[in-house]
C-alpha cells in the first residue's frame, strides 16, 4: 500500500476512532488487512503532524492539526475568491478556471486541503483540473470549492 494511501485511511480513522496510541493504529489497520509496523505509523504520526489532543475523561487522542489546515483553507478562500471565473464537471474529472497565473497557487493549495474526494490536481496559468475518485467526488469537491467562494 501506498504511504498517501496509508496517511488517509488514518485520517479518515482519526474522525471517527477515538485514538489514543499508536498501538491502535497498528490494530485497526489490521482490521482492514492492512499489515504496518508501529514504527511505520510513528513516521506517519510524525509526517502527518498528528497531535495529541485531551479527552473529558482527562485521557488523550490523536487528532489532526488545525491551525495548518486553517491556513490553508483561508489562504484558499482568498485565492478562489479573487480569482474563479467558472468550473465544470464531467464523470470524475473538475475543471476550475481561474484568472491568468492563479492556476498553480490553486492546484497546491487543493492538494494540502487532502480533499478525501480529490486523487490528484494538475494547475496550468489559468485553468485546474481535480482528478476525483468518482463522479459524486468530483461533484462534491466542485461544490465545496463554490462553499468556500459563497461563505461570508
Amino acid at each position: 500500500m501506498r504511504k498517501q494511501d496509508r496517511q488517509r485511511i488514518i485520517k479518515k480513522m482519526i474522525q471517527d476512532n477515538a485514538i489514543y496510541r499508536q498501538e491502535d493504529f497498528v490494530s485497526l489497520l489490521s482490521v482492514k488487512g492492512i499489515e504496518v509496523t508501529q514504527a511505520t505509523i510513528s513516521r506517519d504520526v510524525k509526517e502527518m503532524r498528528l497531535i495529541k489532543v485531551p479527552t473529558p475523561d482527562g485521557s488523550y487522542r490523536y487528532s489532526l492539526p488545525t491551525t495548518k489546515k486553517d491556513n490553508t483553507e483561508k489562504k484558499l478562500r482568498k485565492v478562489l475568491r479573487d480569482a474563479y471565473l467558472v468550473s465544470d464537471c464531467h464523470r470524475d474529472l473538475c475543471m476550475v478556471k481561474v484568472l491568468p497565473g492563479n492556476g498553480p497557487a490553486l492546484s497546491s493549495l487543493i492538494s494540502q486541503m487532502n480533499y478525501d474526494e480529490v486523487f490528484a490536481t494538475l494547475g496550468d496559468d489559468d485553468t485546474i483540473m481535480l482528478f476525483a475518485r468518482s463522479n459524486e467526488d468530483a461533484l462534491q469537491i466542485e461544490r465545496k470549492l463554490l462553499a468556500l467562494i459563497d461563505d461570508k
